[in-house]
């Protein structure tokens, strides 16, 4: 039996998880975790065989907190769960140390599929990520698949990149210190650093920017889609 730490803000979605990986037989959801933050503490407390991590999370996104994970624990093998398939996703979540990247509206068997290959050292790609991009990232070619953007992205570090994305966010430098485990200066200095880096003057151009990599989503994409399709037991 392999245990779980569930990472999604949507108890809803833990808990149609939850039944999937019941039936399977072969995992055991021994911590959920509604947000980055926590994800972080409960991987550190419990240390999973596994870490399912949606993507979207409020304050650190699902990417951030992989990167935070694997910092204090290179073993961990964290499997990233989105309801895009968008290059930029993909990509940052292989880079960020995921084992694996596997659309909401896979199936029920896709799921188990995912973590039986992980759990055996392996990695995985949803089947709905096109061949292509498969192809690109397997070959190492990342930035032609990420296009302009990752070029940009390329001159930050793993924390500029938080720090940035928090920002473009509309969180204050003390809300990210919170966030990040930082002194609210060191936050400040971050954000002087990534204007000087980025050719910019202020939060709005770092917002732009964000925006336009894909770091950040626009409001509107960051509200949830009906998740009624997607890994309900049964599939």
């Amino acid at each position: 039996m392999h245990d779980i730490l569930l990472v999604d803000d949507h108890k809803i979605m833990r808990d149609g998880l939850k039944a999937i990986l019941k039936q399977s037989g072969e995992f055991r959801v021994t911590g959920e975790a509604g947000t980055g933050e926590d994800a972080v503490r409960l991987a550190a407390e419990l240390k999973p065989h596994l870490i399912l991590m949606d993507i979207n999370l409020p304050g650190l996104n699902g990417i951030e907190a992989t990167i935070e994970i694997l910092r204090h624990q290179p073993d961990a093998r964290v499997v990233i769960l989105s309801m895009y398939d968008d290059e930029a996703s993909v990509i940052q979540a292989i880079r960020s140390g995921a084992r694996a990247f596997l659309l909401k509206k896979a199936s029920d068997s896709d799921l188990v599929d995912a973590l039986r290959t992980v759990v055996k050292g392996g990695s995985y790609l949803s089947p709905q990520v096109s061949n292509r991009l498969l192809t690109r990232i397997q070959r190492g070619n990342l930035d032609a698949a990420a296009g302009p953007a990752a070029s940009i992205l390329d001159t930050l570090t793993p924390r500029e990149q938080q720090v940035m994305r928090l920002v473009a966010e509309g969180k204050t430098s003390k809300e990210v210190a919170v966030m990040l485990n930082l002194g609210v200066q060191t936050v400040r200095s971050y954000r002087k650093t990534l204007m000087k880096k980025l050719g910019v003057n202020n939060v709005a151009g770092l917002t732009q920017i964000a925006l336009a990599c894909g770091l950040a989503r626009p409001p509107e994409s960051l509200s949830s889609p009906a998740r009624g399709d997607a890994f309900t037991a049964g599939n």
